[in-house]
């Protein structure tokens, strides 16, 4: 196959899988999902959906927020890790949202990473599922399934980022990031891995990589 073919061959094979994507985190507006996907860095997407109830039903808006104290935020969060840092980033974040930009999530990358903890990653979350713009944030999963389909060298995930958004058509990015994310995590995990379940890898996938997993499986 082609570069072009396997590109092809990875979108119609996600399109497939999932015809309807559900989005990883729960939340209910542009701040509630900021809230949630900085909660989400080296912490499970589950986890996270079973703390934000519990933060949001004391606050789901900067105004709220601001009148919980950074140890109080910290006690909630607890669980999903980095708690100090964390909890920082959510109440210095309100105080910015609540200053200068009443209270509401802006609309532009730049504003997003200039926020307390937040980083590209969290802000192409924000600009792709709350405003629709097209953006490609790269997870680990990402990161993992475009190594293994040979998509990129996959040194880093800014390298990585760069070869998706060249290789695939941007109108698609939105949807195809989240796709790649659920396809990760049903059929292309890194443990318990099934190459026979990952037809995408097992068809497209990466030479040394799939010599690896034979080497691995036939010890």
């Amino acid at each position: 196959m082609t570069k072009q073919e396997r590109v092809t061959f990875v979108i119609n094979t996600l399109k497939e899988l999932y015809p309807t994507i559900p989005i990883p985190l729960d939340h209910n507006d542009p701040y509630t999902l900021l809230i949630a996907v900085l909660l989400s860095a080296q912490c499970t997407d589950v986890r996270v959906n079973k703390i934000t109830p519990l933060l949001f039903a004391k606050a789901d808006n900067p105004y709220d927020m601001v009148k919980m104290s950074i140890e109080e935020i910290k006690e909630i969060i607890r669980p999903c890790g980095l708690s100090p840092m964390k909890s920082k980033g959510i109440h210095g974040l309100s105080e910015i949202l609540i200053e200068k930009y009443d209270g509401k999530v802006p609309q532009s990358f730049e504003a997003l990473e200039s926020l307390p903890a937040v980083g590209h990653k969290t802000a192409s979350v924000v600009m792709s599922q709350a405003f629709g713009v097209p953006a490609f944030p790269v997870d680990t999963h990402i990161h993992r399934l475009m190594y293994r389909w040979n998509l990129t060298n996959g040194k880093n995930v800014v390298q990585t980022e760069k070869d998706a958004k060249r290789i695939f058509p941007e109108s698609i990015w939105n949807d195809l990031h989240l796709q790649i994310i659920w396809y990760g995590r049903e059929y292309s995990p890194a443990r318990g891995w099934d190459i026979e379940k990952d037809i995408i890898t097992k068809t497209i996938g990466r030479k040394n990589v799939l010599e690896e997993y034979i080497k691995k499986t036939s010890r």
